[in-house]
């Protein structure tokens, strides 16, 4: 039977991020992917100008109602953006509500990025992010939100030694695993986890390509899901994630060759191109 994601996050009209990503990619993975929206903009908010927001925090618990009706299951439970401490603790009553013991929770906890938190959170918002990471199976924070989770200094880079440290508290949150995305290590960039249960430590890498492309973290964080659900491992769900970003960058840069850098974080990857990737990918997982 086809497994089945529902994913929580925004929906960007225009601008390729979260749910508009998220539901093309779980659904090229042989995935059914349902949606709830959180908020409806008219394009995402990084380098953008003039958009328009409509929360809908009011009509999930109505659309929590009506599927706990209908008895609907999920195989996994995969949230992006999240506006307001109310939607996470919403959330955190969903995974409650519809947790299964074969469901698999991915919490990507979307608080910042580049050493910065995005505008509108606070560090309450950070407190109530640290709980419901809780309650995920997987989390996959960068390292702003590593730095906001864990109440650490930012650090651009750092070594394994240090990302070990970090993986490890993170567990500590209480999920089961916890990955890192944006590692550099030497001249790759890409992601590292730690499964508590057994130990162990995983790395994934590819080339470092310098531009910053918007999108690609919603982009990881899908592909993870979607990996993890049909059967993948921690260490080949990471990788198929790693390898499909770093594959929508590549394809991507030529058409940025002639676009100024300032306007580069309006423009997203072109991953509609690598979806026959994906599928390859997928076919590896055993």
């Amino acid at each position: 039977m086809l497994k089945r994601i529902v994913t929580i996050q925004d929906i960007s009209c225009f601008g390729k991020c979260s749910s508009t990503v998220a539901l093309p990619l779980i659904s090229a993975m042989g995935v059914e992917a349902a949606v709830i929206p959180t908020a409806v903009l008219s394009t995402h908010t990084n380098g953008f100008t003039g958009y328009t927001f409509r929360d809908l925090t009011a009509d999930i618990p109505q659309i929590v109602a009506h599927w706990k009706g209908l008895d609907l299951h999920f195989d996994g439970i995969y949230t992006g953006y999240l506006g307001s401490r109310e939607q996470v603790q919403i959330v955190a009553d969903f995974f409650d509500l519809f947790r299964k013991k074969d469901t698999t929770i991915v919490v990507d906890p979307v608080m910042g990025d580049g050493g910065k938190m995005y505008a509108g959170f606070t560090p309450d918002f950070a407190r109530e992010m640290r709980k419901l990471c809780a309650k995920a199976d997987v989390i996959a924070p960068n390292l702003t939100e590593v730095s906001l989770l864990l109440d650490v200094p930012y650090a651009e880079t750092c070594d394994m030694e240090q990302i070990h440290s970090y993986l490890k508290q993170l567990t500590e949150l209480g999920c089961r695993t916890a990955v890192i995305t944006g590692v550099r290590k030497g001249d790759g960039h890409g992601a590292a986890a730690y499964d508590s249960e057994t130990g162990k430590f995983y790395e994934s890498y590819r080339k470092h390509t310098p531009e910053r492309m918007h999108g690609t973290g919603d982009i990881f964080a899908s592909v993870l899901s979607g990996a993890l659900v049909r059967g993948a491992s921690i260490e080949q769900a990471l990788s198929i994630a790693v390898n499909f970003t770093a594959d929508t960058i590549e394809v991507t840069q030529a058409d940025y060759e002639d676009v100024h850098r300032e306007k580069l974080p309006c423009y997203s990857v072109e991953f509609e191109l690598c979806i026959g990737n994906l599928v390859n990918y997928v076919k590896e997982i055993q």
